[in-house]
């Protein structure tokens, strides 16, 4: 994979860093697959004619991750090469160069490869300060997201633009497609339950991108104080909601491939109960088990500890009994463009201890406490959805304003 890197790095430097077609002799057979895939999708990062005048002769902060790449070279060594003058790097949950674990707090520190300062945010701060932002002209946010609202690289960018609008600091968001885009579903966030896996008013899958979620908070005044950050989008070319994107960097350690980010905003409820969800496994969200379900279900699986994706997992060293979903087909989960609910009431019928299946978690990624009770008294799943109405028809109307793609 560097070899690789360092020839295609190369043929940056020959174009001039344009977004042209790869050489063939740079290619292997999977590069050129994913070529194929995505020569009519341009992500804002790819796009860098639309952004770089405005970054020129300026103070650059950056918020991003190892997503944030450009033909496989992470944004901020690019934008370094060209001569940006990168002030300092943010870095959300996972860090900068996304190997710590599942929420493991992060510090600060000097980035080996570049020498540029990284500030965490998610350590002992959540937001850059006053400070952190005196030597900074603009910020830029890249950073890949799945649609789910406790996935919290949405959280983290709400933040981000409350202090960039409270030092008059413009914002640069270059977008990217979300894989969960033709996803809206789910009960909206009740505010007594607003937590750092839930912040606003909107359901468990959002169906927005970075940038149309920015558009929101703006729009719908959820920053503090009524300030608005200036915000700058860079849009994905090419791209509506339906298309099927196929991530080519995992967007954190556990969702590592597109089955796993299809399945994950409904199987990470599972958090909040004593059900594993694959932590600790190399299929992690594409499992679910306890060792209690042993006779109800023949697929087991055991969680270790896996440097780089969970090293403390839950059930760890157990011998877990539960449904395997590695069989099912991508496309056929996508189409469904709906929460699957009825593995929640299945697997809480099948577990014997009803009075632990539940943890404290569970009610902030429900966003409400309306749904343990739901569950607890056997409502069915339609019942359950029809309680999602009418605030989720509300939400999709709302969301119609800041589409910026069909």
């Amino acid at each position: 994979m560097l070899r690789f890197q360092k020839k295609l790095w190369f043929w940056f430097l020959l174009v001039g860093f344009s977004c042209s077609a790869y050489p063939s002799w740079a290619l292997n057979q999977k590069t050129l697959q994913h070529k194929i895939i995505h020569q009519k999708i341009l992500t804002g990062a790819d796009q860098t004619s639309l952004y770089l005048p405005m970054l020129k002769s300026k103070k650059i902060g950056i918020v991003c991750n190892q997503t944030s790449e450009i033909n496989g070279v992470l944004l901020v060594d690019s934008l370094k090469s060209l001569g940006v003058d990168i002030r300092a790097i943010f870095g959300p949950e996972h860090g900068f160069r996304g190997t710590a674990d599942a929420g493991e707090k992060v510090g600060n520190y000097i980035d080996k490869q570049t020498g540029i300062p990284v500030i965490s945010l998610y350590g002992a701060k959540q937001a850059p300060s006053a400070e952190d932002l005196k030597d900074i002209d603009i910020l830029i946010f890249d950073i890949q997201d799945v649609g789910a609202r406790f996935y919290t690289f949405t959280i983290t960018m709400a933040r981000v633009m409350q202090a960039c609008a409270e030092q008059h600091i413009p914002l640069i968001i270059l977008d990217r497609p979300n894989p969960n885009g033709n996803l809206v579903d789910g009960p909206i966030l009740n505010p007594k339950f607003k937590s750092g896996v839930g912040m606003h008013p909107i359901p468990i899958s959002h169906g927005l991108t970075v940038g149309e979620f920015a558009q929101m908070i703006n729009g719908e005044g959820w920053l503090k104080n009524g300030v608005k950050c200036d915000l700058k989008i860079i849009k994905v070319a090419n791209y509506s909601h339906d298309m099927e994107y196929i991530l080519p960097v995992k967007p954190s350690p556990n969702l590592p491939n597109n089955l796993s980010i299809y399945l994950y905003p409904s199987i990470c409820l599972f958090e909040g109960t004593a059900i594993s969800q694959g932590r600790g496994t190399l299929f992690p969200f594409q499992v679910l088990g306890h060792p209690l379900l042993k006779g109800k279900y023949d697929f087991t699986f055991t969680p270790k500890s896996i440097d780089g994706m969970s090293k403390n997992p839950p059930l760890e060293n157990q011998l877990c009994y539960g449904i395997d979903f590695r069989k099912q087909e991508e496309k056929s989960i996508r189409k469904q463009k709906k929460l699957d609910i009825k593995i929640l009431l299945d697997l809480y019928a099948a577990f014997p201890d009803k009075a632990h299946f539940f943890n404290s978690f569970f009610n902030k990624l429900a966003g409400n406490d309306i749904l343990m009770q739901q569950i607890k008294e056997g409502k069915s799943e339609k019942e359950i959805r029809a309680s999602w109405e009418p605030e989720l028809t509300k939400y999709k109307l709302m969301r119609k304003k800041y589409l910026l793609y069909p």
